[in-house]
C-alpha cells in the first residue's frame, strides 16, 4: 500500500513538472504583436525579421498606429510591446506603473529623427529653431505633418514646449505620400521621421531622398544636419530615441525581442537601417 501511494505521488508530480514546462515561459517560440508608428515602422520590422530568423518558432507581427493609440493599447493588453520615442508625462508613467503592474523601464534601443524639408528645387536652403516655434503658432500653417496622433508631431510639440492640440499645422496623411505630394505645396515645409529615408541601400529611400531637400536646423547660431555626427552626439536638435515598453513581467518572447534589439546583433540590425545605435559597443583590435 505505501509503495502504490509512492507511485502515485511520483505520477502526480511528474505530470506537476510537465504542465509547469509546457505554461512556462519562453522567449524563442511563440506570436506576439508590435505596435509602432509608421515613422519608424521600418525598423521595428527589420528586429523582427532578425529575431524570426534566430528564432524560427517565433512569429512577430509589426502593425503601424499612431503612437499615443499604440501606448494605450499597449496598457490595454492588445500588444506586447508598443514602440514610443517621445518622453511620458509623469501622469502617463504612473498610468503605465499601475495597469501594467511594472516598473517603467524604458529600453532604448536607436536614436532616430524628425527632419524638415523643402521639395529639391526650392530656395530654401536652412530652417532655424525661431522659425520653427513662430510658424507653429501662425495661421498660415506652413508646416505641414503625417497626421494628428503621430509621432512627429508629438515630439515636436514635446521640444518647442507645447501641447499637439496647441499646434497650428497642416497634414497630408503618411510619411511617404508626404514627401511625394509636397511639391504641390512649394511654399510649405515638410515633416516626417528620418526612418522613412533612411535606409541607405532600399530603392524606394533612394528614391523619397532624390525628391527632398532636408534642412538643416539653425539654433545657437550653430547649424546642424540629422547625420551619424548629429545623432551620435543629439547634436541635431530635433534627435530623438526611440525605445521599447512592454506589458510582459516575465522573460517571455516579448522581452527577449528587446533583448535581442538593444544587444550585439540587434544594434547591428539598427545601423543598417541608417540609423545610430544607442548602445555602441568598443571593438578592440590587437596588432601582433
Amino acid at each position: 500500500m505505501n509503495k502504490f501511494f509512492i507511485y502515485i505521488l511520483i505520477c502526480i508530480s511528474f505530470l506537476n513538472c510537465s504542465k509547469k514546462e509546457k505554461s512556462s515561459p519562453s522567449y524563442h517560440k511563440g506570436d506576439m504583436t508590435i505596435l509602432t508608428d509608421e515613422s519608424f515602422k521600418s525598423v521595428v520590422e527589420a528586429l523582427a525579421e532578425g529575431y524570426m530568423i534566430s528564432y524560427p518558432d517565433t512569429k512577430i507581427k509589426v502593425i503601424a498606429k499612431k503612437e499615443d493609440l499604440g501606448f494605450v493599447d499597449m496598457l490595454n493588453d492588445k500588444a506586447r510591446i508598443a514602440v514610443m520615442s517621445r518622453d511620458l508625462t509623469p501622469k502617463e508613467i504612473k498610468l503605465y506603473e499601475n495597469q501594467v503592474d511594472l516598473k517603467f523601464t524604458p529600453a532604448r534601443f536607436a536614436a532616430d529623427a524628425v527632419v524638415f524639408f523643402v521639395p529639391k528645387n526650392s530656395k530654401r536652403n536652412s530652417l532655424t529653431f525661431e522659425e520653427i516655434e513662430k510658424g507653429l503658432q501662425s495661421d498660415d500653417k506652413n508646416f505641414i505633418f503625417d497626421g494628428t496622433n503621430s509621432s512627429n508631431l508629438n515630439f515636436v510639440a514635446q521640444k518647442v514646449g507645447k501641447k499637439p492640440r496647441d499646434l497650428k499645422f497642416s497634414i497630408i496623411s503618411g510619411n511617404v505620400n508626404l514627401i511625394e505630394e509636397l511639391n504641390k505645396y512649394p511654399d510649405k515645409i515638410g515633416v516626417v521621421g528620418l526612418n522613412t529615408i533612411s535606409r541607405p541601400y532600399d530603392k524606394e529611400a533612394e528614391k523619397l531622398r532624390g525628391m527632398m531637400k532636408i534642412l538643416p536646423i539653425v539654433k545657437d547660431n550653430k547649424s546642424f544636419l540629422p547625420d551619424v555626427d548629429g545623432l551620435r552626439q543629439m547634436r541635431y536638435p530635433f534627435t530623438r530615441v526611440l525605445y521599447f515598453l512592454t506589458n510582459e513581467g516575465n522573460f517571455n518572447i516579448a522581452n527577449g525581442f528587446i533583448r535581442y534589439s538593444c544587444t550585439q546583433l540587434g544594434q547591428m540590425v539598427v545601423e543598417k537601417e541608417g540609423l545610430q545605435p544607442y548602445n555602441i559597443y568598443r571593438r578592440e583590435v590587437q596588432m601582433r
